[in-house]
């Protein structure tokens, strides 16, 4: 009874050990989860953007204010509603301001008419 040594695997005698493999491996897994990331790379846009109204509706006093200022009170034209729905905040209730929509307009005067705004957040 003769024994013979079982055949070498082709990847053992073209010299592809376990350890080449590891790394090998481990790049294509990067290059997978590269490629993914690069596929949804999409920018998103958001589900409620955020409304201004032009800048022609602000009053003559307000076009040299600070961007921010001029941004809030364009947020204020275009959200009345919402931010009617959001108590004033900042102390200026004792003045009759009933909503934080009332710290920006003091009269609004419907669709289409002029609103009287309030120099309240002037700043």
């Amino acid at each position: 009874m003769t024994f013979e040594a079982p055949a070498t695997s082709n990847l053992i005698s073209s010299g592809v050990t376990m350890f080449h493999r590891i790394p090998l491996l481990m790049f294509l897994t990067a290059a997978v989860a590269l490629l993914l990331a690069a596929c949804g790379g999409g920018k998103a846009t958001p589900a409620n953007p955020i409304v201004l109204a032009p800048e022609s509706e602000l009053p003559p006093a307000l076009r040299d204010a600070p961007a921010e200022v001029k941004e809030a009170y364009r947020f204020a034209i275009a959200n009345k509603e919402l931010l009617q729905q959001i108590p004033c905040f900042c102390g200026c209730v004792g003045v009759g301001h009933t909503s934080n929509y009332a710290c920006y307009v003091a009269e609004d005067g419907g669709p289409g008419n002029v609103i009287q705004f309030d120099s309240h957040a002037f700043g």
